[in-house]
């Protein structure tokens, strides 16, 4: 029980490291810029580039909590069927 336990958690510590990872090495993130976007908000002032921003965010954050919600439904479901034995003389049990 314990090992199970310890291996989960060594599971999770690895998934929050590998976020954190993809988080800080966001110097990537720079290079997808185009030029009619970068001219436009270098051209623009300060509430523009604010709601550049929060466009920017409203428009990733919910695709991403849509995607983290289906992985972890089919996380938890993937053994669904596999649960249930229909019974001992079952000609379906391979």
């Amino acid at each position: 029980m314990a090992y199970s336990r310890g291996l989960r958690l060594a599971g999770r510590a690895r998934g929050v490291l590998t976020g954190a990872l993809v988080l800080a090495a966001n110097a990537a993130c720079y290079a997808q810029s185009c030029s009619l976007c970068y001219t436009q908000a270098a051209g623009a002032g300060h509430r523009f580039i604010q709601g550049l921003r929060t466009g920017i965010l409203v428009l990733i954050v919910p695709p991403m909590f849509m995607s983290v919600g289906i992985t972890i439904l089919a996380y938890k479901k993937r053994n669904r069927t596999n649960d249930k034995k229909e019974s001992d003389k079952s000609e379906n049990d391979w």
